[in-house]
């Protein structure tokens, strides 16, 4: 019986590893395509950044049924988004150089840029997959609002956004709204088939 149950425990590791390694394989296509994308200058740095922004987050969520119900599962989803949080700070720090990877996912195309928002990106989506993970829908909701409507924000704000907020110049209210409506969307959208973890 204990040999049953060990064998089990083993298929659904490997199974995980695999699991982790196509999720890190798509994710690692996505961003190398928006790399060529960005050397390519096929979309101004702005939209690129945050097409990159928007899509990255939600290939890892898009995995997460892929992954078992074992208790290292959170911990290997949580790999490909940990190993960017190091991507981000040897970027970042200038200990690792690739000017297509920076010009993708900066606002100037200034390396340094790298240990700010994307390094908090990357921060926040390992902890919400490592902590929270499929067992409370606070993951998913912090995924989706953090990459579709903070990503969405600033591309609807930028073309729509002449009316500002009054409380913060930065923001307006078309991208505050984007934000909320986009966020609100993608986190239903996400939730819906999910239900079954719960």
């Amino acid at each position: 019986m204990a040999e049953a149950i060990s064998l089990e425990a083993g298929g659904d590791l490997y199974h995980d590893l695999g699991s982790a390694a196509v999720t890190a394989g798509v994710a690692l296509a996505l961003l190398k395509f928006f790399e060529e994308l960005a050397k390519r200058g096929v979309f101004e740095q702005k939209l690129s950044r945050k097409l990159v922004h928007i899509s990255v987050g939600l290939v890892f969520l898009l995995f997460w049924p892929l992954f078992s119900s074992g208790t290292y599962a959170p911990f290997l989803a949580a790999l490909a988004p940990g190993i960017n949080i190091i991507r981000m700070f040897l970027l970042g720090t200038g200990l690792m150089k690739n000017e297509a990877m920076v010009k993708s996912m900066s606002r100037t195309g200034d390396y340094r840029e790298l240990l700010k928002g994307p390094l908090y990106y990357a921060t926040t989506i390992t902890f919400a997959t490592s902590v929270f993970w499929r067992t409370s829908p606070i993951a998913i909701a912090l995924v989706c609002n953090l990459c579709a409507g903070d990503g969405i924000a600033d591309v609807v704000g930028r073309r729509l956004g002449t009316e500002k907020l009054p409380y913060n110049p930065n923001k307006s209210y078309a991208g505050s709204i984007a934000m909320a409506l986009a966020g609100f969307l993608a986190s239903v959208h996400a939730l819906l088939p999910h239900f079954w973890f719960y």
